[in-house]
């Protein structure tokens, strides 16, 4: 899985950011893992819609059009749900609830930087 960093005009909101982008990695995505540290995200592409089947923590939730732009958000969001980032979404960043709180909204354009 290649590593990457996620920036905004900018700064840079994530130090590191796993790039899921292959069928496998997609469906395990954060699976399994009790945690994702502050700084650190999953970025799953391509992926229009996520579930939290057998999580075992919320995650903030930020789908992306082709370009980085942010189509929709959803914080906080806790096991056994689905989101659907509409038609426009063309990946998902998942990080730990509440480290986008205020940094990232709709409209928003984000850089993932060595991906």
């Amino acid at each position: 899985m290649k590593n990457a960093r996620l920036f905004k005009d900018g700064l840079e909101l994530l130090s590191r950011v796993e790039i899921a982008d292959t069928s496998l990695e997609r469906m395990r995505g954060l699976l399994g893992r009790n945690f994702l540290s502050p700084g650190h995200g999953m970025l799953l592409r391509p992926a229009g819609s996520i579930h939290t089947w057998f999580m075992r923590f919320p995650i903030d939730v930020c789908f992306l059009d082709r370009h980085g732009l942010v189509v929709k958000v959803v914080p906080g969001m806790r096991s056994w749900r689905m989101a659907w980032g509409g038609w426009c979404a063309h990946s998902v960043l998942e990080t730990c609830a509440g480290s986008l709180q205020g940094k990232l909204s709709i409209g928003d354009v984000v850089e993932i930087a060595g991906a």
